[in-house]
């Protein structure tokens, strides 16, 4: 058997539901052929894609992998019950995780309107940022934990539930040339793409993925708001991303979800995630990754721990930014 190969290109895209720029993106790459469709993150209207499939010029094929995962669980109810208990086990870690969050991030913002030497300031500062991160990595790492104790107790990929649609899958991807990932409920799209090992069925075709799966293939995935409904917004890491293309944080919906016009919220999302490249993605923006490098960059925004944020341009190094 071969050795799958990385995506061809991988391009993050802004959010496609009011200006598509999807189909304008594969013509560029010059995508000629089959493109697999994953819209499990629209849950239970994943189906309903007919705008996508004719925006991609009638040539998609969904991979339904939130039907799948339905069908795979009725099949096998052990491995549901362990999945659910592992869910449940997850949101356990992210509620206790939030809470040591807000006092951190309030701590922050207290330490910010003191009055002291620059140089103090500074420094307890950059203390205070340093807790966040480490909690940030705790997080994360409780996270890979839960999910390797599930892999190392069912190995799901060898249960004939899951290993049928994997197949399948695989199958269907023999003959694409691209996979389109949309967005929606990011928990549950990664959640579907994980549970299939989609990023390790991968074998070649070129990547494409807005909003919500954009931040699923990036290495974590950040959920942002500056300001929800119920209150002042607190950013969270929410668990590791697949990983397909490293150092940056794709931020969709930064129109009504980023106030880019406060520098002390800006230039703390930046460090706070240093050296990943915190990436504005307002709708219609797009960038490239290719061979390990970002390229081809319009109408992305990138945020600087200086507070500032401007447009990546295609000179632009995207490398990473010192925090501290």
């Amino acid at each position: 058997m071969s050795t799958p190969r990385p995506p061809r290109a991988i391009v993050l895209l802004g959010a496609q539901r009011f200006d598509p720029t999807l189909g304008a993106a594969a013509a560029e790459l010059g995508l000629d052929g089959p493109i697999a469709t994953i819209t499990a993150g629209w849950q239970e209207r994943e189906g309903e894609d007919s705008d996508l499939h004719e925006h991609l010029g009638k040539r998609t094929i969904n991979l339904r992998l939130h039907r799948r995962a339905d069908e795979a669980f009725r099949a096998d109810p052990e491995l549901h019950a362990a999945h659910r208990k592992k869910q449940e086990r997850l949101r356990h870690k992210q509620d206790f995780y939030r809470i040591r969050l807000e006092h951190e991030l309030d701590a922050n913002h207290v330490i910010r309107q003191r009055k002291a030497p620059p140089e103090i300031l500074a420094e307890e500062e950059a203390a205070s940022i340093g807790a966040i991160r480490l909690l940030d990595e705790y997080h994360l790492g409780q996270c890979a934990k839960v999910e390797s104790e599930f892999d190392a107790a069912w190995r799901p990929f060898e249960r004939d539930s899951i290993a049928r649609h994997r197949h399948e899958i695989a199958e269907i991807l023999r003959d694409t040339v691209a996979i389109a990932i949309a967005g929606g409920h990011v928990a549950t799209l990664l959640n579907r793409l994980r549970l299939f090992g989609i990023a390790e069925l991968i074998d070649g075709q070129v990547v494409l993925a807005w909003a919500a799966g954009a931040m699923a293939i990036s290495d974590r995935v950040v959920l942002f708001h500056d300001s929800p409904p119920q209150g002042p917004g607190a950013s969270e890491v929410l668990d590791r991303g697949l990983a397909l293309c490293s150092g940056v944080v794709p931020l969709p919906h930064p129109e009504t979800r980023l106030r880019l016009d406060d520098a002390e919220r800006v230039a703390l999302m930046a460090r706070r995630f240093a050296p990943a490249r915190c990436l504005a993605m307002p709708a219609g923006a797009r960038i490239t990754y290719r061979d390990g490098r970002f390229g081809s960059p319009h109408r992305v925004l990138r945020l600087s721990i200086d507070g500032t944020r401007a447009p990546v341009q295609p000179t632009d190094d995207l490398l990473p930014e010192e925090w501290a």
